[in-house]
């Protein structure tokens, strides 16, 4: 590891998620909680840690996570792509096993907004003929 610490930023939805990560041990944390307590769901946590278990360095690193805006799914993808930015800064050799596992791309995928004369973005009310 040729850095200590780094900081990284994430995003997904209207979720925003700044990461502190720093050589240490092991602890991790969201918005002061643990994640399970934050997260609510085993699958979210899980979603959020996955670059840290694919680049082994689970239990290894003090991460600190500051996230606000959206919902919780969109907030543990912010998470998961912050803690990715950050294990490169911190290890650029873990760049390739990221990249190939996709933790590097940001999902761009954002609502569609809502039309009017229609009840949500696509559904449309009944026809009636008569």
């Amino acid at each position: 590891m040729s850095n200590t610490s780094a900081e990284a930023t994430g995003r997904r939805k209207e979720a925003v998620c700044r990461a502190r990560i720093k050589v240490g041990s092991g602890s991790f944390s969201i918005n002061g909680d643990e994640p399970i307590q934050y997260l609510k769901r085993q699958v979210l946590v899980d979603l959020s840690q996955l670059p840290m278990e694919v680049t082994e360095t689970m239990g290894k690193l003090d991460i600190t996570c500051s996230v606000n805006g959206g919902g919780l799914s969109g907030q543990a993808g912010a998470i998961a792509l912050a803690l990715s930015r950050g294990l490169i800064m911190i290890d650029p050799d873990l760049r390739p096993k990221l990249k190939a596992g996709g933790f590097l791309t940001r999902d761009a995928r954002e609502v569609e907004r809502k039309k009017y004369g229609q009840p949500k973005a696509r559904k449309k009310f009944q026809f009636s003929k008569r």
